[in-house]
């Protein structure tokens, strides 16, 4: 052998361990993404791609230092339970929790594993949390608006549609914001002459019952609620608004987008890019009792003419003015 090929060849011995050690320093992390909706569900893969596409720009790709293990629970409260139960079994380093609804299953599961819930409505009433500040335990995250919000939805209804005298708001009456959320709306109804009238949504033959009972008075609106059935059912929701020519408002703009009148709440995408900071922190080593639970920070009106048009509604100005989308 050559003295300039053994040289080459020692040269070459000697980055091999360099190259080794580089490729084992940067560790494998796990997350796990607990979701209370079915593995079709547009909109929720809509939210997992914004959440991976933020972390990627934190740095993780998948397979190279981060592997993500993933349970479409759908919104049977018995999968959301085991799936939970799978998910703390695989020992991730921090879990991201979809909604309230998968919340408790979470907590019943660990009290140790860190997690990030996104798009929780009351994580202190609901035990997530010992504070919005400083939220203790495990548990950290994202609120998906304030209560008060909630009488701006009544207050938006009869600026679009002001002959509503009486309004049907649907809730999930099994998770304590439903039931916050109603409370604030009724609050608010006197003053601007509306009987507000819960509707509890447990599936979609009872909603398409009540709905269907709700419309056969005049001069009644609807008010979508936030939370995953509402959430589940929102096709149908849609649908028997425009059966029934009830004009509605809803929490979010993919309720407008799929044939909706009009919607006023939080930026959802927004709120799945944020947790990814969340959850790069808690990789990095920071501990979710010291991140304080957020609120949102971008809010958006998104109104549906071709809605408006069909109900024989004409939009105000100042409506249309404060819109962030208008669908025709």
């Amino acid at each position: 052998m050559k003295r300039r090929e053994f040289i080459a060849l020692l040269g070459g011995a000697a980055a091999w361990p360099l190259a080794a050690r580089a490729q084992q320093s940067e560790r494998m992390r796990h997350i796990g993404v607990l979701l209370p909706q079915a593995a079709d569900n547009a909109e929720y893969q809509t939210r997992v791609e914004a959440f991976q596409q933020a972390l990627g720009q934190l740095g993780w790709t998948i397979g190279r230092n981060v592997r993500i293990d993933t349970r479409w629970a759908t919104t049977n409260a018995d999968r959301i339970r085991t799936s939970a139960a799978e998910l703390v079994a695989l020992a991730p380093d921090v879990i991201l929790a979809f909604g309230e609804s998968a919340m408790p299953a979470l907590r019943q599961a660990t009290r140790t594993v860190p997690t990030v819930f996104v798009q929780v409505a009351d994580p202190v009433g609901a035990g997530f949390v010992d504070s919005l500040a400083r939220p203790g335990g495990n548990v950290t995250g994202f609120m998906v608006f304030e209560f008060s919000l909630s009488g701006k939805w009544l207050e938006l209804l009869k600026q679009i549609a002001p002959a509503v005298t009486r309004v049907a708001v649907l809730r999930d009456s099994a998770i304590g914001s439903g039931t916050s959320q109603f409370a604030v709306i009724q609050a608010v109804a006197p003053s601007l002459g509306v009987e507000a009238i819960p509707v509890n949504v447990y599936d979609a033959s009872e909603i398409e019952r009540s709905v269907g009972a709700f419309a056969r008075s005049s001069n009644g609106g609807l008010i979508v609620t936030a939370g995953g059935l509402t959430q589940a059912h929102r096709d149908l929701i849609s649908a028997l608004a425009a059966r029934h020519r009830l004009p509605a408002v809803y929490p979010y703009r993919y309720f407008v987008a799929a044939g909706g009148l009009i919607s006023y709440g939080p930026d959802v995408i927004d709120q799945y890019r944020r947790a990814a900071g969340y959850v790069d922190r808690i990789l990095k080593g920071e501990k979710p009792a010291d991140l304080p639970v957020q609120a949102p920070t971008k809010y958006e009106t998104v109104i549906n003419l071709k809605t408006a048009k069909a109900l024989g509604l004409d939009v105000p100005a100042s409506v249309l003015a404060r819109a962030d989308e208008v669908i025709e």
